[in-house]
């Protein structure tokens, strides 16, 4: 069972290198070129949008938001450009992953703002 687990957790560490090899392919629509860049952002962000050590959603978007969108953008994606990338993923996995701070940044952002939501709420609740 743990074997089964390994290899799918090694499919999609390939597999998100395709769509950071792909974003910038030009034969890809757009829309779909900015699916996928949200998809590698968050998954080479050094931070997540629910924090794992907030119990069970801290885990929601490492098992499922992020295998969930890796999985669209790649059925989405023409086989014959994911199939070109999927050969230069390889080579860039061996790189490592790199780290996206803006995406980072970004993430820290709407905390800030949810923060200030909240404290303004619970300011307005108690006056």
């Amino acid at each position: 069972m743990f074997t089964k687990w390994k290899e799918w957790a090694r499919v999609l560490k390939r597999d998100i290198f395709v769509l950071y090899s792909a974003v910038r392919d030009r034969r890809v629509s757009i829309w779909l070129r900015l699916f996928m860049l949200v998809v590698v952002a968050y998954a080479f962000s050094p931070i997540d949008l629910i924090p794992d050590f907030v119990p069970v959603l801290g885990y929601i978007d490492d098992l499922l938001l992020v295998p969930l969108g890796i999985y669209i953008a790649l059925k989405w994606l023409p086989k014959d450009v994911a199939a070109e990338h999927r050969a230069r993923a390889e080579e860039l996995a061996k790189h490592g992953k790199p780290t996206n701070w803006a995406a980072g940044v970004l993430i820290i952002f709407l905390y800030v703002l949810l923060g200030a939501w909240l404290l303004r709420w619970l300011i307005s609740w108690t006056f």
